[in-house]
């Protein structure tokens, strides 16, 4: 039976109205409809000495807290694996439970259960959000007393850069490229880390045509730069700008392209981009924190309002998408 055009127009009134103020608690937006990621309360990141960490047991040993499906976190634990950063930092994985709205710790450490329980535990403001990543120190001592040592993934990779280990590890901020590497950071957190999240969120058409024109502009700017420059971002060396961009463009087509609409053109018409995210996942250290299933489970089954089904789609196989040759194309 047909449904009257009538239904159809007040249903969808009121799925509007109702999709309004789920966003709004999700995701706010300004009066324009474009998305405002809210402002972040952090705590200022700092690193314990060599000679502190070289006497602890792996008990005592600080640890970052991360969750695989946050592409901050994904950050974080990316200079962890490739400065070679375990024998003096432990990673925490944490778990998302969607239905509760928050991150789980499983098995419980220092007989927290959950995150929010980590934080009060270290005696963090309570107007702080319970976020990964987040670096704890659980203290040494009779009585220890667990301190958090850093929540902003921004500072924290900084950090974890200067982190001591007690192997050679690569310096992904060289003094010589400081100013590149901060360049990059400004563009890339605004128009790509934040601009897939800008389309997904955008309220209207217009917020999102301009989240979308900004993304893909930048990302010419980034191929440009490759195409000069490569075969990294900054040139000959890996560091933090690749660092920070991997995270969001290695979700692209699992995660962005159909969630939040991220669709103007697919990622392989940037070739020097598709080789660059290539030779990022032939690193061993790399490819080990990649797990499209969490990603899929968490950003499908977590965004309500962007996928009130909940149905997880099946994902392309990530190595051999990666591994694709690129289609024949005109030069851009």
């Amino acid at each position: 039976m047909t449904i009257p055009p009538a239904i159809v127009a007040s249903a969808r009134m009121g799925w509007r109205w109702q999709w309004t103020q789920l966003m709004n608690g999700l995701a706010p937006a300004d009066n324009e409809g474009n998305y405002q990621r809210p402002p972040s309360e952090h705590l200022y990141a700092e690193v314990p000495s060599k000679v502190d960490l070289q006497k602890r047991v792996k008990s005592q040993r600080p640890r970052l807290v991360i969750g695989r499906s946050c592409p901050w976190a994904h950050r974080t634990w990316l200079v962890h694996q490739i400065r070679g950063l375990s024998s003096t930092l432990e990673i925490q994985m944490a778990q998302a439970n969607r239905n509760a709205g928050r991150w789980e710790i499983n098995p419980p450490w220092l007989n927290c259960k959950s995150l929010i329980a980590l934080y009060k535990l270290c005696q963090t403001p309570p107007n702080h959000r319970a976020t990964v990543p987040v670096l704890i120190d659980p203290g040494i001592g009779i009585n220890p007393k667990p301190k958090i040592l850093g929540n902003e993934s921004t500072q924290l990779i900084e950090v974890l850069n200067q982190w001591p280990t007690n192997n050679e590890a690569i310096n992904l901020a060289p003094k010589e490229l400081a100013e590149e590497i901060k360049a990059w950071e400004m563009l890339v957190q605004k128009n790509i880390n934040d601009g897939v999240y800008r389309c997904g969120f955008a309220r209207n058409q217009t917020a999102y045509d301009k989240a979308a024109g900004a993304l893909f502009t930048t990302l010419e700017k980034v191929e440009s730069s490759l195409s000069l420059k490569g075969p990294w971002i900054c040139g000959e060396q890996l560091t933090l700008a690749d660092i920070r961009l991997f995270p969001t463009l290695i979700r692209w087509e699992v995660v962005y392209m159909p969630l939040f609409k991220c669709l103007n053109e697919p990622l392989w018409v940037f070739p020097n981009i598709w080789s660059w995210r290539q030779r990022l996942m032939q690193i061993p250290e790399v490819a080990i924190t990649c797990d499209t299933s969490a990603w899929q489970e968490d950003y499908f089954g977590a965004l309500f309002p962007l996928n009130p089904s909940g149905i997880v789609p099946k994902g392309p196989n990530l190595n051999s998408l990666i591994n694709s040759s690129i289609p024949q194309q005109k030069s851009r």
